[in-house]
């Protein structure tokens, strides 16, 4: 037993794609870039954050907990 196939009456596509982005997904990416080529054109503002003592003791004890 065959099953019908429906035909469409219109074509799916018309042949030309169109895609629209929000604003934001081009400024988005074009500032991190900018941002990132800031801090290598300028690395001296590039500053290593210091560590807090309370998370530097925790993955201390986490380290020794998992020594064990």
């Amino acid at each position: 037993m065959r099953a019908r196939t429906h035909t469409r009456s219109h074509p799916a596509t018309t042949g030309a794609v169109d895609i629209r982005l929000p604003w934001w997904a081009l400024a988005l990416p074009a500032l991190a870039f900018v941002a990132l080529l800031a801090l290598i054109l300028n690395p001296t503002d590039a500053h290593a954050a210091s560590g807090d003592p309370a998370v530097t003791q925790l993955f201390a004890y986490v380290q020794q907990f998992m020594a064990r």
